[in-house]
């Protein structure tokens, strides 16, 4: 699965997918100069992204109240498993070589300066570069990034395996770090079958010894139960408080210790933190598209009588994205994937619009 190789062709034109009317969903695909690495920085040739509904809330401009508008052209994408074929001047102390499988991720830059970055919160990082959106992305064959930033794969994890973990995966077990659940206590999962939802179920389960309750319309229950769900609840078979009952009879009663909170939807968080037993935690990852709306079920008085915490929780540190891949590595995780030539991705973006996907969709850049 890994390459050792320490001389590549590099051509002089490459094939890329860029956001050609950013705003709408419109994508498409054209031929650019293979750049040169500069100080402190390596040419990777990737040969597989991840798509992930980032990448759609980034193109289509849903996160309105949060990001501006892609610059036009823009390369999207932001999991991205590649090979070094260069390095640049200032990277020899790095201890990469040519060769060396790596990935990139939402983070593509981080300073490792600023006062997150030495909080270990460099996901938080003051002068970050965001890949697909303020630095070019990985729906291309050809990307520069930082020797200091990129990560290394794990021998015996595939790439197209590799590619979803780099944020998906990250995303969701730095997310279920920050519920402070202990094994054997109750996680209620929504949006269980998607694509972060299903590779936090298995995360949660085989992982770190949860009892995992996964919500989700009926279409993913399969995917959910055979990542580890102890329940799946489908979602349209229920009215908001009936919603809530049923979860909380599956835990005896008493609600769950915690909820990630994987769908963009704010009703779905308004039910979600009802979810939750006395002093449980509602973690929050995805980001509701459209205009900026308060949680509705989250009356202090609720809060307070019930001791309830909702958390924010953006993508994981380095540590923490190391930590996810060797979790692949080992078997504990795999996602559900299938895989996309990159001429089909404003089809791919459309069956996400229409929440047809099931699991995740990992492009083939070759």
């Amino acid at each position: 699965m890994t390459e050792n190789r320490t001389e590549f062709t590099i051509p002089k034109k490459y094939k890329a997918v860029v956001y050609d009317q950013p705003g709408k969903l419109s994508t498409k695909v054209v031929e650019l100069d293979v750049p040169e690495p500069g100080h402190g920085e390596v040419l990777i040739n990737l040969t597989h992204s991840g798509v992930c509904h980032s990448d759609y809330a980034v193109m289509t401009h849903s996160w309105r109240g949060i990001l501006e508008p892609p610059p036009p052209n823009q390369v999207g994408g932001h999991e991205g498993v590649g090979h070094i074929v260069k390095l640049g001047p200032g990277t020899e102390s790095s201890g990469l070589k040519i060769g060396d499988r790596v990935g990139v991720k939402w983070m593509s830059r981080a300073c490792l300066s600023c006062l997150p970055c030495i909080s270990d919160t460099d996901g938080l990082c003051f002068n970050q570069k965001v890949s697909g959106y303020t630095t070019p992305g990985t729906f291309q064959q050809y990307v520069i990034g930082p020797a200091n930033y990129v990560i290394r794969i794990p021998d015996g994890l595939s790439s197209p395996d590799a590619a979803p973990m780099l944020c998906a995966g990250l995303t969701v077990y730095a997310a279920l770090k920050r519920s402070k659940a202990q094994p054997g206590q109750w996680m209620v999962i929504t949006g269980a079958g998607g694509g972060l939802g299903h590779l936090a179920v298995q995360l949660a389960s085989r992982g770190m010894g949860l009892r995992v309750i996964g919500t989700d319309f009926g279409s993913k229950e399969e995917v959910v139960k055979a990542s580890g769900a102890e329940h799946f609840v489908d979602i349209t078979k229920f009215d908001g408080d009936d919603l809530v009952g049923h979860v909380r009879s599956l835990t005896g009663g008493i609600g769950a210790h915690a909820v990630l909170a994987c769908t963009s939807s704010n009703a779905d968080y308004a039910q979600a933190l009802r979810f939750l037993r006395f002093n449980g935690t509602l973690v929050c990852v995805g980001l509701p598209e459209g205009d900026l709306v308060p949680i509705s079920s989250a009356a202090p008085s609720e809060l307070i009588v019930n001791q309830w915490n909702i958390v924010g929780s953006m993508v994981g540190n380095r540590r923490e994205a190391a930590e996810t891949l060797e979790f692949a590595a080992r078997g504990i995780v795999k996602p559900h994937y299938h895989i996309e030539k990159m001429e089909n991705l404003t089809s791919v973006f459309e069956r996400m619009q229409r929440r047809e996907l099931v699991g995740r969709v990992v492009l083939d850049l070759s």
